[in-house]
């Protein structure tokens, strides 16, 4: 599977000391029984494990396995309050709001290569550019687990009442575009105060705030930003081409009227917080983790490509979800072994089901992830995924360093933008000031 992400293959001028300089320091005497900690966020979709672990402890009698869990607001801030307090995981990831690159330039990481001579991911049907993420400098700080991509779902309860063809599955489809997107969302959106009777054509969550521009072919960040540890030398939120795509992305909700307002969008999301599940949304650009829901839509709902828009070598977001083993864990052989068990094919096939549709990383499982979900075709399914990934980008908040407090600065700044109070243009000059400050702050 042929997948662009070279760029992410990232270098730092950082190095860190080696916890462990020889394996033999770093795994129990044998006999011995040790305790692995995984963190993880206390949701369903992660703390499935716990139904795993009578399988892999009786196969590892010297290795238990304790759960430890926090709500995504405090994931990070526990994982920090740990570390701090000598008692950190063994194992985690990145599934707060910050990302590998703040965990690996905050030396929070251990290198897992001195534990990988005999580890081949072939051997566990992952491909070679997605090892390649977790990377820097030919050494490996991560294991990729779960692969997530942006898709297209759609209602295809509105789009027949509209008498619209659906859209198509196939990337290489170029009659597939976003002008035609929005022309198919003016055909489905019916603008008005009244909630009752208003839907919208589509909403465009292509990845993060500051990743959006992307799609349009605009970089928020300066290139090198991939090759020196997540760490931009320049924003360019004033350059005319970035703010251009920001006008794009919010002129969908403000001068096209095809998107969801904020509010309505708030009003209408209900238990599950996303209006798409109101059943009054067309089309909504996501991220795959929206498939898992697809048993509680009340209307037929179809899966698509996302369209072909000015970027013609990014269209989706990739977000994958690696597994860490953290500097100070005293047993990392121990670690990598639960790991090792976590990505084999029988393991993350029943981890489909325990979790609620987590996509394999596993190319092997992945196929009956594709057949996991009822009224869409599997093929089609697996033809969505394969084309993002394809055209796909690694999400920024994993490659960003310091991003979770990046993202709460464009969540704060551009909520005037989206709530229609203030114009892109008007907004972004001052953003840019807060954002430079913010990196010559925590980058020094």
């Amino acid at each position: 599977m042929s997948k662009k992400m070279g760029k992410t293959i990232l270098s730092s001028a950082l190095v860190f000391g080696l916890v462990a300089t020889a394996c033999s320091n770093g795994g129990s005497k044998d006999g011995d029984t040790v305790t692995i900690t995984h963190y993880t966020i206390d949701s369903p979709d992660r703390t499935f494990v716990e139904k795993l672990i009578p399988e892999f402890e009786e196969s590892h009698p010297n290795i238990k396995i304790k759960v430890t869990k926090a709500p995504y607001e405090q994931f990070d801030s526990k994982l920090q309050s740990s570390i701090a307090a000598k008692n950190a995981p063994d194992v985690t990831s990145h599934w707060g709001y910050g990302g590998f690159m703040e965990y690996y330039n905050k030396g929070m990481l251990m290198d897992m290569t001195p534990y990988l001579e005999d580890f081949n991911a072939a051997d566990y049907n992952i491909p070679e550019d997605v090892m390649n993420i977790y990377k820097v400098d030919d050494k490996t700080y991560g294991i990729p687990l779960n692969s997530y991509v942006t898709v297209m779902l759609y209602n295809k309860d509105l789009f027949d009442k509209a008498g619209l063809e659906y859209p198509p599955t196939d990337y290489e489809d170029k009659s597939w575009t976003f002008d035609k997107m929005v022309d198919y969302a003016k055909k489905m959106t019916v603008d008005t105060p009244n909630l009752a009777e208003a839907q919208y054509g589509v909403d465009f969550g292509f990845g993060e705030r500051d990743q959006r521009p992307q799609y349009f072919g605009a970089n928020v960040y300066s290139d090198d930003t991939w090759t020196n540890g997540g760490k931009p030398s320049e924003i360019n939120l004033t350059k005319p081409e970035v703010v251009e795509a920001y006008k794009k992305i919010y002129g969908l909700i403000w001068d096209q009227k095809v998107s969801p307002t904020p509010a309505f969008s708030k009003s209408v999301s209900g238990q599950f917080g996303d209006p798409f599940l109101s059943g009054k949304i067309g089309m909504s650009v996501v991220g795959s983790w929206s498939l898992a829901a697809s048993s509680d839509f009340n209307f037929k709902i179809g899966v698509a490509a996302v369209p072909q828009g000015p970027n013609e070598k990014v269209r989706s977001v990739l977000y994958v979800d690696p597994l860490f083993i953290l500097k100070d864990s005293k047993h990392p052989k121990e670690a990598l072994e639960w790991i090792k068990f976590l990505i084999t094919t029988e393991v993350q096939e029943k981890s489909i089901e325990l979790s609620g549709g987590n996509p394999p990383v596993n190319q092997k499982a992945a196929e009956k992830y594709y057949s996991n979900f009822e009224g869409i075709d599997p093929e089609q399914i697996k033809q969505v995924f394969e084309g993002a990934y394809k055209y796909g980008f690694e999400s920024y908040n994993h490659l960003i360093s310091n991003y979770s407090q990046i993202n709460e600065l464009f969540i704060n700044e551009l909520a005037s933008v989206e709530n229609g109070d203030a114009k892109v243009e008007e907004a972004l000059p001052g953003i840019q000031e807060k954002l430079k400050a913010l990196l010559e702050r925590v980058n020094k």
